[in-house]
């Protein structure tokens, strides 16, 4: 969730730093900080609460020097957002920047205040600071005091830390949360996430579980988690596909939506080759009998999508977990299962610790995920990439229709291999899929009609979102979508249920939105949304040109979308809920890119 940096550099530090937590923006944060260790030898630091414009303001009037030094953009897990709790963390001579939790904070914090060291914040990751330095104050060096506090931390966290006289050293350690270390000429980088370090260097190391590493500029020593020095590979990453700016649209949300149809073409060019679907040998659903779907937020929701089409196509049993019950509820796994968990990041700590649970209980456990080094990708049997790209908007919207795109490809080829599609059969389903970019690209139209209705919407306390089927889900993240962006209360729900308790909000002041394509279940959906109408429920129905004609008198408004996708239409009615959240957020004024509280990438439980 925080984004962490650090340099060993040849020039001044505090202006790269800053410019490096920038391209951490994306994972969220309400606090930022940098350290750096001057020519001289001195420690020091500048911190500031908000947005990184805030701190960049105090170096203007308060510079830091030094070509070595650590950042960090922190979202407040253990104490509110001040500038007090924000990181770097520093006692004496030790600075240290901290992305997770330390479980077991207060019986460490108990034991220093025995030897006389108070803690000054209500953060656990001061404590790292306290321990490390009460190690130094007793005569250890910085590699051992560095090496004896981490041995006493329980959770998980990624660290770096520097050192008052040691311009040429730095200490990183993961467990849990990612780290990458990044390779110059007489330079060596540190950060959360690669992104951050593609100005400075294409050559990556990921740091797995367990590893720490002595960083000075001639290179890096890593040990893994017995302490034995361990080699680990270095990477190269496409700089180019690192790039982050908004392509000439007013939020990085609006261009995202707005790639859709080109990343959706990536994918589905990716894995289907003519009439033949192109996956690893391993995937092989023909003795599968279940499939088990685990994610968090809109990954948990790309799942329940993706549930209707294993069960409905390929007739294969399927579960949806949300990844944070998933192992505390304990189920029983079959080793004739395939595990699939679903994250963009692939570093979600409640879908990798899922992942940690399931793994020798079920036959296969496949990673669906945006970033091909995570460690999700890493530790999955199987990993598919949803070839997303970037998405540096918090809320997600291409990443949720690349997964929907895997998640349809992999429904297929275990329908063809349990005998439930014969050739033409799955031909014909390809086909629909295949036809989801151009149709995508349509439904991009629906943009205008969106914009028209967001000040309806940003008027409204409640919200709700209806869909039956396979809509069912994208009605719950189009409620989501809105909860996120513009901080409106929303609700999804299968139609149905709306006469078990949700229709007793309807009134005349609560916008309901009603997924119908004209399908199977239409007149089902239409019924209910009359339902709505004859409780003066204002209606905003989407649906296709038959389904407007057939449905939309007397509805407040109707937005219409193509018709076509068969039975992978869910994919399309997803932009109309992303461009309805994002409207009425711009309306609203609420920060689309960053929302309040939230982070892209949730690396704590």
């Amino acid at each position: 969730m925080c984004g962490i940096v650090g340099i060993l550099g040849n020039h001044e530090v505090a202006p790269q730093l800053v410019e490096a937590l920038k391209r951490l923006e994306y994972r969220g944060y309400d606090s930022a900080g940098i350290a750096t260790v001057d020519d001289t030898g001195t420690l020091d630091r500048r911190r500031a609460v908000g947005k990184l414009v805030n701190l960049s303001d105090r170096l203007v009037h308060e510079p830091l020097t030094g070509r070595a030094g650590i950042g960090h953009t922190r979202w407040a897990t253990h104490g509110a957002a001040t500038e007090g709790n924000a990181h770097p963390h520093r006692f004496g001579p030790v600075a240290v920047v901290h992305n997770g939790i330390i479980e077991n904070f207060r019986d460490l914090r108990a034991e220093l205040a025995e030897a006389g060291i108070e803690a000054q914040t209500e953060t656990d990751t001061e404590t790292v600071a306290l321990l490390t330095g009460h190690h130094m104050a007793q005569g250890m060096t910085p590699v051992e005091a560095a090496r004896a506090t981490l041995a006493r931390l329980h959770g998980a966290f990624a660290l770096a830390f520097i050192f008052d006289g040691q311009g040429d050293l730095m200490i990183v350690a993961r467990k849990g949360s990612p780290l990458a270390i990044g390779h110059g000429t007489g330079e060596m980088f540190v950060g959360s996430d690669a992104i951050a370090l593609a100005p400075f260097t294409d050559k990556i190391t990921y740091l797995e579980d367990g590893d720490h590493a002595i960083l000075t500029r001639a290179g890096a020593e890593i040990y893994d988690a017995n302490g034995n020095r361990a080699n680990r590979d270095m990477a190269r990453i496409d700089v180019g596909a690192t790039a982050i700016d908004k392509g000439g649209y007013r939020h990085f949300m609006a261009k995202e939506i707005a790639q859709q149809p080109a990343v959706l073409g990536d994918v589905l060019s990716h894995y289907v080759k003519g009439d033949r679907i192109v996956l690893p040998d391993a995937v092989d659903f023909t003795s599968v009998d279940r499939v088990i779907l685990v994610g968090c937020g809109t990954a948990h929701l790309a799942g329940h999508v993706a549930k209707y089409w294993f069960e409905q196509i390929a007739g294969l049993p399927c579960d949806i977990d949300i990844a944070s019950e998933f192992r505390y509820r304990e189920p029983p796994l079959s080793d004739r299962s395939f595990a699939i968990f679903v994250s963009q990041s692939g570093e979600t700590a409640d879908t990798l610790a899922a992942l940690h649970y399931a793994q020798d209980k079920v036959a296969k456990t496949l990673g669906v995920v945006n970033v091909g080094t995570s460690a999700i990708a890493r530790e999955s049997d199987i990993a598919l990439p949803t070839l997303a790209g970037i998405e540096v908007c918090v809320a997600s919207s291409k990443a949720f229709t690349c997964q929907l795109a895997v998640l349809a490809v992999l429904a297929l080829k275990a329908a063809a291999d349990r005998g439930r599609l014969d050739d033409a059969a799955l031909a014909a389903h390809l086909n629909d899929l295949r036809a989801i970019p151009g149709l995508l690209n349509q439904a991009l139209a629906v943009a205008d009609d969106c914009r028209a209705l967001a000040d309806w919407l940003a008027e409204a306390q409640d919200v709700l979102y209806l869909g039956r089927g396979a809509l069912y889900p994208v009605a719950l993240e189009g409620a989501l979508k809105l909860k996120e962006l513009s901080y409106i209360h929303a609700e999804g729900y299968a139609s149905g249920e709306l006469k078990h308790g949700p229709i007793a909000l309807i009134d005349r002041n609560v916008p309901v939105v009603v997924l119908a394509p004209r399908d199977a279940l239409f007149e089902k959906t239409v019924s209910n949304m009359q339902e709505v109408m004859a409780r003066h429920g204002q209606v905003l129905l989407i649906s296709d040109a038959d389904g407007v004609t057939e449905a939309g008198e007397g509805v407040r408004a109707a937005i219409t979308m193509p018709a076509g996708g068969g039975a992978f239409a869910a994919i399309l009615y997803a932009v109309p809920m992303q461009y309805l959240a994002y409207y009425t957020a711009v309306a609203k004024g609420t920060d689309v890119d960053q929302p309040r509280n939230l982070a892209k990438s949730v690396t704590v439980e």
